[in-house]
C-alpha cells in the first residue's frame, strides 16, 4: 500500500468592481472599447498626476467584506508594490498589504460530507493592470492601458479546501455572493473574475504544510478543476520518486493539459512595499458600517429559503431560479404582477432555459420585460390562446421583448373557443375520417390523438384542444 496524499489549496480570486470609472481617476471601466481610449495622465502613470480614491470602490468592498463575515479595518491604507512590467505604467500597482479594508472572515459551502466553512484571511483593494496584447505575425507585443486602474479586490481564502471539488463550489458561492450584490458581473471570459490557485500536498496525517506552487490567472471553473488535478499528480509524482517541490509561479495551459513554470516565487520583501504616499488613509465610522450592513440585500441562500416557503415552489426549481441574480428578479417581478410564481417558474425553467443554451446566452443577458412575460401568462390562463401559441408568442418576447397582448390580435392568434364553430369543424374531421372513427368504436384509443390532431390543424393550431377533446369524445 503506498503513501495516501492529500490535497491542501487556497485562492487568491481576483473580483474587477461594477464601477462605472476607475479606482483612482474618472476614465470608463466599460469593457470592449478600442484599445487606449478609457485613459488619462493617472492611468497611464504620468509622472507628477495624482491619485484621488473613488468612493464606490470602498463600499464594494465593504459590502462583500460583510457579506462574506469578515472584519471590517475601520482604519485602512493603500501600499504601493513596486515591479517592472510594460502593462504597468507607473512601475508600481497601488494596493493594500499591511492594513487592508476586510479581514478574518468565512464562507460555507456544501460539500459532499455536509457543510464546511472556508476560511477568508482578508480582502484587498487594488488597481488593475493594463493588458500586454502579444503580435506573433508582426513579432512585436502591443500594450492596452483601458484596463489600467480599473478597481479590483483580492479575496485571500485560507489554505483550507482539499480538492477541486471544494474549490469550485467556494468560487461559485464567492460569485453568487458578489453577483448578488452588484459588486461584479464576475464573468471569467471577460476577466472580471480570475484564480490563482495556491497548491500543496502531504501525506495525509502530517501537521506541515508541503511546499506549494501557484497557478495564474485560470479562465474558467473547468480550467481550475482540470489544473487542480494536473498540478496534484505532478506533485505527488516528485515525491514519489523522492524529488523536491520547488516553490514557483506556474502558468496553466488549458488546451494541452499542464502547467509550466513562469518564475521562481516571490515573496513580499521582492516587493518592496511602502505605504503610498499620495493617498490618504481611509477611516470608516461606524454609521458608515451600519449603513451599509441595512442595506445589503437578501442573498442566495435566504432567497432560495424563501421561495421554498413562500410561493410553495420545489427546492429544485428555488435552486434554478436563484442560480442567477438575472433570474431570480425577473421571476419575483413577473409573480408580483401575475400572481402565479409555479407557472413562471415553469416558463423560466423550461422555455427561458432552453432559449438561453440555443442562444448561448447567460442569464445575465436576458432582456425581456417581466411585464411581458406576466402578460403571456394571463393569455394562456384564460385560454385566449392555448399552450403551442404561446411557446411561439414567448420565443418573439424572449428575443425582442414584443408585446403579448397587441402580437396575438394583429396576427389574429386567439383560440377558437365558440362552441358553435368547434362542433362544425369536428363534426367535418368525423365525417372526413370514417377509417379513424370506425378505429376509435373498435377500442383504438389511439384514434382520438390523430382526430384531435385533424381539428388543430383545420383551425391553424388555434382551437382549444380540451373543447376539442370533449366534442369529439361526445360526437363519437
Amino acid at each position: 500500500m503506498g503513501k495516501q496524499y492529500e490535497t491542501v489549496i487556497g485562492l487568491e480570486v481576483h473580483v474587477e468592481l461594477a464601477t462605472k470609472t476607475k479606482i483612482f481617476c474618472s476614465c470608463s471601466t466599460a469593457f470592449g472599447s478600442a484599445p487606449n481610449t478609457h485613459t488619462c495622465p493617472v492611468c497611464t502613470g504620468m509622472p507628477g498626476s495624482l491619485p484621488v480614491l473613488n468612493r464606490q470602490v470602498v463600499e464594494y468592498a465593504m459590502a462583500v467584506g460583510l457579506a462574506m463575515n469578515c472584519q471590517i479595518n475601520q482604519y485602512s491604507k493603500f501600499d504601493r508594490k513596486n515591479y517592472f512590467y510594460p502593462d504597468n505604467p507607473q512601475n508600481y500597482q497601488i494596493s493594500q498589504l499591511y492594513l487592508p479594508i476586510c479581514h478574518d472572515g468565512g464562507i460555507e459551502i456544501e460539500t459532499e460530507n455536509g457543510k464546511k466553512v472556508i476560511g477568508i484571511h482578508e480582502i484587498h483593494m487594488e488597481e488593475d493592470a493594463g493588458k500586454l496584447v502579444h503580435d506573433d505575425w508582426e513579432d512585436v507585443s502591443l500594450v492596452d492601458y483601458n484596463r489600467s486602474g480599473v478597481p479590483l479586490i483580492e479575496i485571500v481564502s485560507e489554505p483550507d479546501m482539499r480538492s477541486a471539488e471544494e474549490v469550485i463550489a467556494y468560487l461559485d458561492k464567492l460569485r453568487m455572493i458578489v453577483q448578488y450584490l452588484g459588486a461584479s458581473d464576475c464573468k471569467m471570459q471577460e476577466g472580471s473574475m480570475r484564480a490563482d490557485v495556491n497548491l500543496s500536498v502531504r501525506e495525509v496525517g502530517a501537521k506541515e504544510f508541503g511546499t506549494r506552487t501557484e497557478m495564474k490567472n485560470i479562465g474558467s471553473f473547468k480550467a481550475i478543476a482540470r489544473a487542480i488535478e494536473a498540478e496534484t499528480a505532478r506533485q505527488i509524482d516528485l515525491l514519489e520518486s523522492g524529488e523536491q517541490v520547488v516553490q514557483e509561479t506556474r502558468r496553466w495551459n488549458d488546451d494541452q493539459g499542464y502547467s509550466y513554470a513562469m518564475r521562481s516565487k516571490e515573496d513580499a520583501q521582492d516587493y518592496r512595499y511602502f505605504p503610498e504616499p499620495d493617498l490618504v488613509p481611509i477611516v470608516i465610522e461606524d454609521a458608515w458600517i451600519e449603513r451599509l450592513r441595512a442595506s445589503q440585500p437578501e442573498l442566495r441562500d435566504a432567497k432560495r429559503a424563501r421561495y421554498v416557503a413562500e410561493y410553495g415552489l420545489p427546492e429544485y426549481d428555488a435552486e434554478i431560479l436563484t442560480s442567477a441574480k438575472k433570474l431570480a428578479d425577473v421571476f419575483e417581478e413577473t409573480t408580483g404582477l401575475c400572481g402565479n410564481p409555479k407557472k413562471v417558474s415553469n416558463w423560466l425553467m423550461v422555455e427561458t432555459m432552453r432559449l438561453l443554451k440555443e442562444h448561448e446566452m447567460d442569464p445575465e443577458d436576458l432582456h425581456f420585460s417581466p411585464a411581458n412575460l406576466a402578460k403571456l401568462i394571463r393569455l394562456t390562463d384564460e385560454g385566449t390562446i392555448n399552450s403551442s401559441v404561446a411557446k411561439e408568442v414567448f420565443e418573439l418576447v424572449f428575443a425582442e421583448d414584443i408585446d403579448p397582448d397587441r402580437y396575438v390580435e394583429e396576427k389574429g392568434l386567439k383560440s377558437v373557443s365558440d362552441e358553435g364553430e368547434l362542433r362544425a369543424i369536428v363534426e367535418r374531421v368525423l365525417a372526413d375520417n370514417p377509417q379513424s372513427v370506425e378505429d376509435y368504436h373498435n377500442g383504438k384509443e389511439k384514434a382520438i390523438g390523430f382526430l384531435v390532431g385533424q381539428a388543430m390543424k383545420a383551425t391553424k393550431g388555434k382551437a382549444n384542444p380540451g373543447m376539442v377533446n370533449q366534442l369529439l369524445k361526445e360526437l363519437l
